[in-house]
């Protein structure tokens, strides 16, 4: 019983660090997707898109418009602040903290896909003013 609780020990703490690094890619794909923003660089933001989100908006050009009519927020920002993140199976859930160019909060929810290269990819961002309901 020793020997399985040692080994089950063992094997959490080698997964461990495994997570803290998936969490810290996903958090640098997320940064580098809002710095390319800042930037006005479309083509370094959409190369963060999974191929999905490619598929859907064709063209660098046109996902920067649609994240500056439908993502203001993550767009153009007074801080951006990571909170919470979860990793399954290849998946990435990050929750990030915003408040926009007007003061107000909002909660961003961002999820990546591990790519067949091993790289993450940006598959969507959920978008809601802080303390309103889901």
């Amino acid at each position: 019983m020793r020997a399985i609780a040692l080994l089950l020990a063992v094997l959490l703490n080698l997964a461990l660090p495994a997570r803290a690094a998936d969490v810290s890619t996903a958090q640098n794909v997320i940064r580098a997707q809002e710095q390319a923003f800042a930037r006005g660089d479309a083509a370094a933001a959409y190369s963060h898109a999974a191929p999905a989100i490619q598929e859907i908006f064709q063209q660098a050009e046109i996902f920067m418009q649609m994240v500056q009519q439908s993502y203001a927020p993550v767009y153009r920002h007074q801080s951006f602040e990571f909170g919470e993140a979860k990793v399954a199976d290849g998946y990435v859930a990050q929750r990030v903290h915003i408040v926009d160019e007007k003061g107000e909060a909002w909660e961003a929810l961002y999820t990546l896909e591990q790519q067949p290269d091993g790289s993450l990819k940006i598959t969507g961002c959920s978008l809601l003013k802080a303390g309103q309901a889901a």
